[in-house]
């Protein structure tokens, strides 16, 4: 676990308060995410689960949860999630790269840019072929698949959203305790 309390997680991305209502507590990360869950603010734990998980398992976790939202629905829109997928299997520049490529071309407006996008801001620099290199704030990865989950889940009709957005959070945790 990267985080000994909900706290710890707070302090270390201090925006993540802006993204998740909930005051930080003590309460261990898991625990923490549970009660969003069990009190009903379970797209907040989708946002704490993000920022939870370290870069790769953020974008595996992404890359699972936003096909298991939308299953079938993903129709053609697939480049951009293979290429993150591509990635988070075998993390390394080429990958990176291909799924950055993917993103700049790519519908801003579709879940599966943002698991591109998630990737391309893991490491590296931002700016592929800037001379200098701009390495990307260690939050934007965690806002990425975040936002990547919750436009998936806004085209998951109620109460099936809810109910497909606790298993994400549940499988975001497996993933922090056990890892890929």
């Amino acid at each position: 676990m990267r985080f000994a309390t909900a706290r710890a997680l707070f302090e270390h991305f201090p925006g993540a308060q802006e993204r998740i209502r909930a005051a930080p507590t003590e309460a261990s990360p898991p625990h923490f995410a549970k009660d969003l869950v069990s009190s009903g603010k379970t797209e907040d734990a989708i946002s704490f689960c993000a920022y939870l998980l370290a870069r790769r398992e953020a974008v595996w976790w992404g890359c699972r949860s936003v096909r298991a939202l939308l299953g079938d629905a993903l129709g053609n829109d697939q480049d951009a999630l293979r290429a993150a997928e591509a990635w988070a299997q075998e993390p390394g520049e080429e990958h990176r790269l291909r799924a950055y490529e993917i993103a700049n071309r790519s519908d801003r407006d579709s879940p599966t840019t943002w698991l591109a996008l998630a990737t391309a801001w893991s490491g590296g620099s931002m700016l592929p072929r800037a001379r200098k290199p701009v390495p990307a704030p260690p939050q934007l990865t965690a806002q990425a698949t975040r936002t990547a989950i919750l436009l998936a889940a806004r085209l998951v009709k109620p109460p099936e959203r809810d109910k497909r957005l606790r298993t994400c959070v549940e499988d975001a945790l497996t993933i922090a305790e056990n890892g890929l």
